[in-house]
């Protein structure tokens, strides 16, 4: 059997891949041997600028599955019968590390799913946290200089992290989902997603409902120690792409039950607390979880960058039946996402196979741009309307209008009756065992202990005290503790 020839790009055949072409033997190279220059030209160009949050990512495929009936709720084609299997595409990743940073570290966990639909893309972007540190985007970029390396001594400085979080109170219940033992999850297949945002849901009937996810692991909850993770990360950096890949590769598909919150839009308003705010999460009392589907992971990618490191999650990827919320930090997040692709990947990124739809083709009047392929033949027009039957709006909205009143401006939220930035904090750390809350401690003084201002450390410590007098309590004496030694 002949073995396949190798090529250039061009698709010469190459005589010699071994030896440079040079003049006379042991004499310098040439410029013309055109295979040299190509092959180091593009091993130059093989990296393109690294996500700047959730830089370091694993992801598989698989499918979602219909298991109960929510057409009451939205009229999204892949949830609109129960059995329904729509193909996904779901990566995992840290937030604050670069792309070679290690897996077991203490740090929330990105959870995207790109839903392949047949109307489209549905991509659902979110953590292994229900709630995040900010509620207003125009915080976000100051957050994560803060938690990034310093621009000074190129590491992550304890003085940063809490100087930043000193002067934010709403991040009070985050840290302490982040300081607990949830902190470090033992990999990817056993821990939860959130899409922790407020979404919206429509009914065929134009009833609003606003939604938020919860993707419970049916592996259960596993989690590491500090000092367990800091064993991991010696012995193997990339220990939860480890454990999925060979998962499954050995056919243990991981997998997670969808359960959705759901609230009747006129209810939200008069809800006791912002429902909005991504600080905080609803109540179960009041909106019980309620079952959706089963989502299986089942094929790992053939290429970890083609499809890992270029797949493009964009919270503004919706289908008709689902839409936005009046959540801020959705609102930024709508154009944030996209834009942040535009620029690693390029303006015509949804072209890349992982990022195309599947189920259905993108028709619109896009052309040109870095790494055009869609010219769409010599008669397809690229403006609209036209007369050569290109395509048409439908005039029907994907989702259900927001009402909007009063002046323009920057406002604070409006307040509702038990709005409150250590409620939830205080909640959380109550819900926890002795040892849970032991360890909790632990970790949150390990890390201000080491912080230069008394100011800063008496400022967080005030919002642990507001939290629960005995979570303060604790923390404040565990930080001075490791200060006096």
């Amino acid at each position: 059997m002949s073995k396949r020839v190798l090529t250039t790009e061009s698709g010469a055949p190459v005589a010699d891949n071994q030896n440079s072409a040079s003049a006379g033997v042991g004499g310098p190279l040439l410029l013309q041997d055109q295979h040299l220059l190509e092959k180091l030209a593009r091993f130059n160009r093989e990296r393109i600028p690294e996500r700047v949050v959730h830089a370091r990512g694993s992801g598989a495929y698989g499918h979602f599955e219909v298991t109960d009936d929510v057409t009451g709720f939205t009229h999204a084609d892949f949830l609109n019968r129960v059995g329904k299997r729509t193909e996904v595409f779901l990566r995992f990743s840290t937030v604050a590390d670069s792309l070679g940073g290690a897996d077991a570290v203490r740090d929330p966990r990105g959870f995207a799913v790109k839903f392949y639909t047949e109307e489209g893309n549905y991509d659902l972007v979110g953590n292994n946290t229900p709630v995040f540190f900010i509620k207003d985007p125009i915080k976000f970029p100051d957050f994560i200089h803060s938690q990034k390396r310093d621009p000074f001594t190129g590491r992550q400085e304890p003085d940063n992290v809490w100087d930043f979080w000193a002067h934010s109170p709403e991040a009070t219940h985050q840290v302490t989902w982040l300081m607990g033992d949830r902190g470090i999850p033992a990999s990817y297949r056993h821990m939860n997603g959130y899409g922790s945002h407020t979404y919206q849901w429509t009914n065929a009937e134009g009833e609003a409902f606003f939604v938020k996810y919860h993707f419970k692991t049916n592996q259960g909850i596993r989690s590491l120690s500090s000092e367990q993770a800091a064993e991991l990360v010696g012995q193997d950096p990339n220990s939860h792409q480890t454990d999925l890949l060979q998962a499954i590769e050995r056919g243990v598909h991981p997998s997670w039950t969808l359960y959705v919150q759901l609230m009747p839009a006129a209810e939200a308003a008069d809800y006791r607390f912002n429902p909005f705010d991504l600080t905080k999460v609803w109540s179960h009392r009041d909106y019980p979880l309620q079952r959706v589907g089963r989502l299986v992971l089942d094929r790992n990618p053939d290429n970890v960058f083609a499809e890992v490191e270029q797949a493009a999650f964009a919270p503004n990827n919706f289908v008709p039946g689902i839409g936005p919320s009046p959540d801020k930090m959705l609102q930024g997040r709508l154009f944030a996402y996209a834009d942040a692709h535009r620029y690693r990947l390029g303006v015509n990124h949804t072209l890349l196979a992982v990022n195309a739809p599947k189920a259905t083709t993108a028709r619109n009047y896009g052309r040109d741009g870095l790494m055009a392929v869609n010219s769409q033949g010599r008669y397809a027009k690229n403006y609209e309307p036209n007369s050569y039957d290109g395509p048409v709006e439908t005039g029907r909205p994907l989702s259900a209008p927001l009402a909007v009143t009063g002046h323009t401006g920057t406002h604070e939220a409006p307040p509702h009756t038990k709005d409150d930035d250590f409620v939830q904090a205080g909640e959380l750390y109550r819900l926890m065992s002795e040892e849970e809350r032991q360890r909790l401690v632990a970790n949150i003084a390990g890390g201000l202990s080491q912080v230069s201002r008394d100011d800063v450390i008496e400022k967080n410590l005030a919002h642990f005290h507001a939290a629960d007098p005995e979570y303060g309590k604790r923390v404040e004496e565990a930080v001075r503790a490791l200060r006096e030694d």
